[in-house]
């Protein structure tokens, strides 16, 4: 009798500290930079899925000599009489803004994001929810570590709002090595695991062996974590062996134009054009896309490995009606609700 009131204690305690996620946040990633406007499908796909939260990229960040740190890649988006829905100003840096800079530089950088993404904000998305939290969406190195954390600091000190970053798988697992970032919670990017120029053999947006090499065991990571997913596809374009650009457009009508030749590798079998430029007889297309199994094959691996705090926030990458014709509605929303079950 005593063994069973101590197995039963146990299991109380067990299941007590289990970290299962209890409520999910639905939210979509909008990194289009040339659209005014969601269309119909893409606002339809919002409403279906009942997604409150969007993370719009506002602008990216690049360097040089010349410049020095300025805007690119500004969205045309606006929203208005969008009271129902919270919308989290991300903007993309590049690591070389990190690099070689001081403390005053970085200081003016914080305060000239602010000032943009406040601007943004007034010029292009009235009468939304007010703005509580921006996103930085950086790939921070050990040499870039320390400026990339004091500008977090900054940034929070200057904009009096919550603030996240995205986290990469690396970092997630060296935090001892790479440093904790000093936001308010992180975005764990699982896809992007591989360079697509340097492995020809795997799908660099997502594969399941190289996610399980950064989620072996479970961990507590010191911040609030929550979670973005892939659901999007391109195909690579190599003439003469040679890489040459990235389709994302029309790529079921270019398929058409395309025989498999081995896994993820397929050859142009006639002259194409796709949008400005020619797909010539002989070229070479490495095409990677995900199929929902596979999604759902990463989100138990995810699930097994990461210690999630009750409510969660779990991010689709990204809103394009094109991308996500590939995927049914239940299919989007299981990608949501796997993570509760």
């Amino acid at each position: 009798m005593k063994k069973i009131f101590f197995f039963i204690f146990i299991s109380c305690l067990f299941f007590s500290c289990s970290n299962k996620i209890e409520n999910v946040e639905k939210s979509v990633y909008y990194w289009k930079s040339d659209s005014w406007d969601l269309s119909t499908k893409e606002s339809t796909i919002l409403k279906d899925l009942k997604i409150k939260k969007l993370y719009i990229k506002f602008f990216e960040i690049d360097h040089n000599e010349a410049y020095g740190d300025f805007p690119v890649s500004k969205t045309s988006l606006r929203f208005y009489q969008q009271e129902d829905l919270d919308i989290v100003p991300t903007v993309y840096i590049k690591n070389e803004v990190f690099k070689n800079t001081n403390r005053k530089r970085l200081d003016t950088l914080a305060d000239n994001i602010n000032f943009l993404i406040n601007k943004y904000a007034k010029d292009k998305f009235e009468r939304v929810n007010p703005i509580k939290e921006f996103q930085m969406d950086c790939d921070w190195t050990l040499t870039t570590k320390d400026n990339y954390f004091y500008f977090l600091k900054k940034l929070k000190e200057i904009s009096k709002k919550e603030i996240s970053c995205t986290l990469r798988l690396y970092p997630y697992k060296y935090p001892e090595k790479m440093g904790v970032p000093p936001v308010d919670k992180a975005i764990l990017m699982c896809y992007n695991l591989i360079n697509p120029l340097e492995n020809h053999s795997k799908n660099s947006i997502l594969d399941i062996e190289e996610l399980k090499l950064y989620l072996n065991k479970k961990r507590k990571y010191p911040l609030h974590l929550d979670i973005a997913l892939p659901t999007y596809s391109w195909m690579q374009v190599y003439q003469n062996d040679h890489f040459y650009k990235v389709i994302y457009d029309g790529q079921k009508e270019i398929l058409k134009s395309l025989k498999e030749i081995k896994p993820l590798w397929y050859e142009v079998k006639k002259d194409t054009v796709v949008d400005d430029f020619y797909l010539r007889i002989g070229d070479k297309i490495k095409y990677e896309n995900l199929t929902s199994a596979k999604i759902n094959e990463a989100i138990e691996v995810i699930k097994k490995n990461v210690d999630f705090d009750a409510n969660t926030t779990v991010t689709l990458f990204h809103l394009d009606e094109k991308q996500l014709s590939n995927y049914t509605n239940e299919e989007l929303s299981a990608f949501y609700s796997n993570f509760s079950r």
